[in-house]
C-alpha cells in the first residue's frame, strides 16, 4: 500500500510566539517564558507576565525557533508561554502529536541549512511549506513515535551519565593534582595526612616543589619551540610528508588528522630539532594558551610549528601523563599561566614563561597511581560515549527509515526494536 506524503503547506497553521509584557515577572499571574535553552533541557524557565496576544502552548506541541542563529531547531513544547523567536505548529488530526514532531524534526538539518535574511537568520516559509511529512495509518504513527522515544530516553539516560562522570572527573582531578594518592590507595586530606605549606599551597609532605628544568635530560633541550619565519611557511607545504603540528589540529583528546599540514622528508630533515618523540609534551604558545597533548608513538618524528613549544623531561621521574595533566588542569598552574602570560601586554608563553612556572612533584610511583585512577574514569566516559554515538547513529536511521517509508513498522518490528541493541 502506498502511503501519501503531505506538504505541511497544506496540513498546518503557523502562529508566531509574542514577548512577555514583562520579565522577570513574579506576579500571581505569571508564566513560563519558553526560550530555546529551557526546551533544550539547559535551564529553568524565567517566569513572565503575559501580553494580551500572548501564545500559550501545551506540553508535546511541536514549535520551530524561527529566528536566530540556529533557526530550523525543531522543539516539543511545554506548558508556558511561547518565546517571539518561535512558532507554534498546528497540525490536523490526521497526524498524532508525538509522530509529527519527529517527522518535522527530520528535516531539521535541511531547514537550517535553508535560514534567508540579511541580518538576524530566519526560516524561510515557503522552503518550510514545501516540505513533506509521511501520512501514516494512526496505529503506525503510535508505533513509530514510540520506538523514537524510546531511543531518545536511551540517549537522554546516556548522556546524563557522562555527564555525571565528568563531574566526578573534575573532582577527582582536583583533589589529586592537589593531594595526591597514597601508597594504599587513598586521597590524602588534611585530616588523616601530613601536609607542609609551599609557594603553591598546602602539599603533601613527601611532594616537592621545583621548575620542570629540574628533570631535563642531558643533550636535548627540556623547551623548545617550533620554527618561526622563513624555516616553515605556506611553501614548504605539500601534499603528503611529514606531518606539522598546528593550533588547528590540536583537538580536545587528540590530533584531527585532516587539519594537518605536510612538508616534504628533506625540510623535515633540515628541521630536525623541532621534532618531537614518544612522551613528549606538545605545548600551544599562543592563542588558547595552555593546551597540551602528550606525543604518543604514532607522532614520532612529527614537526612543530611556531605556535607550539615541546616539553621533553626524565619520563623516569616525571610521568608524562601527570605533567599533562598538572599543565592543563591543575589550577596552581592555570593561576601561574595566565600571571606569566600576561606580563607583557599580551597572552604568549616563551621558553622564559615555562622556565618560571613551578609544579609539585610526587615520586614517580605516585604519579603512575595518580594517572591509573583518571585513566580508569576517563575510560569509563570513553566508553559511554561510544554508546551515546551509536543510539544517536541508530536514532538517524530509523528516522530515515520509518519517516520516509522506506521500512514500515509492524507489531513484531516494534517489538524488536523497543530495546535498541547498542
Amino acid at each position: 500500500m502506498t502511503v501519501p506524503m503531505l506538504k505541511l503547506a497544506d496540513c498546518i497553521t503557523l502562529t508566531k510566539g509574542k514577548p512577555p509584557a514583562a520579565m522577570p515577572y513574579f506576579g500571581d499571574d505569571a508564566e513560563p517564558y519558553l526560550s530555546p535553552e529551557y526546551l533544550r533541557g539547559r535551564g529553568m524557565a524565567e517566569l513572565a507576565k503575559p501580553a494580551a496576544n500572548g501564545l500559550r502552548v501545551k506540553d508535546g506541541d511541536t514549535i520551530l525557533l524561527w529566528d536566530g542563529s540556529n533557526a530550523g531547531e525543531v522543539f516539543r513544547a511545554r506548558a508556558g508561554l511561547l518565546a517571539s523567536t518561535m512558532t507554534h505548529i498546528r497540525h490536523g488530526e490526521e497526524f498524532e502529536p508525538e509522530y509529527f514532531c519527529y517527522a518535522a524534526k527530520r528535516w531539521e538539518a535541511y531547514l537550517k541549512g535553508q535560514t534567508s535574511g540579511s541580518g538576524i537568520p530566519h526560516v524561510d516559509k515557503e522552503v518550510f511549506g514545501k516540505l513533506e511529512i509521511l501520512k501514516l495509518p494512526s496505529y503506525e504513527q503510535k508505533l513509530v513515535a514510540h520506538i523514537l522515544n524510546k531511543l531518545d530516553r536511551a540517549i537522554e539516560q546516556t548522556e546524563a551519565l557522562i555527564a555525571k562522570q565528568q563531574r566526578i572527573k573534575t573532582g577527582l582531578m582536583q583533589d589529586l593534582l592537589t593531594k595526591g594518592i597514597d601508597e594504599h590507595g587513598n586521597i590524602r586530606s588534611e585530616a588523616t595526612h601530613a601536609f607542609k605549606d609551599s609557594p603553591l599551597g598546602r602539599i603533601p609532605v613527601e611532594w616537592e616543589v621545583a621548575p620542570m628544568s629540574a628533570f631535563q635530560i642531558p643533550g636535548r633541550p627540556f623547551i623548545k619551540t617550533g620554527p618561526f619565519g622563513s624555516s616553515l611557511n605556506t611553501k614548504h607545504w605539500v601534499e603528503d610528508g611529514v606531518p606539522v603540528i598546528t593550533i588547528g589540529s590540536l583537538g580536545e583528546s587528540g590530533f584531527l588528522k585532516k587539519e594537518l599540514l605536510y612538508v616534504s622528508d628533506s625540510t623535515a630533515q633540515s628541521l630536525s630539532a623541532s621534532r618531537v618523540k614518544p612522551g613528549d609534551i606538545v605545548f600551544s604558545r599562543v592563542a588558547d594558551i595552555g593546551r597540551a597533548l602528550v606525543i604518543s608513538a604514532e607522532q614520532d618524528a612529527w614537526i612543530i610549528s611556531s605556535n607550539f613549544m615541546r616539553i621533553s623531561l626524565d619520563q623516569s621521574i616525571v610521568r608524562p601523563p601527570f605533567l599533562y595533566r598538572s599543565i592543563v588542569f591543575n589550577p596552581s598552574t592555570r593561576d601561574q599561566l595566565r600571571v606569566f602570560s600576561n606580563s607583557s601586554g599580551r597572552e604568549v608563553v616563551n621558553t622564559a614563561t615555562l622556565s618560571a612556572l613551578r609544579f609539585a612533584w610526587p615520586d614517580p610511583k605516585e604519579q603512575d597511581r595518580i594517572n591509573m585512577r583518571l585513566n580508569q574514569i576517563e575510560e569509563s566516559i570513553g566508553t559511554e560515549t561510544q554508546v551515546l554515538s551509536k543510539f544517536l547513529s541508530l536514532k538517524r536511521g530509523l528516522m530515515h527509515d520509518l519517516l520516509t517509508g522506506e521500512r514500515r513498522v509492524t507489531p513484531l518490528l516494534a517489538a524488536e526494536t523497543s530495546q535498541p541493541d547498542v
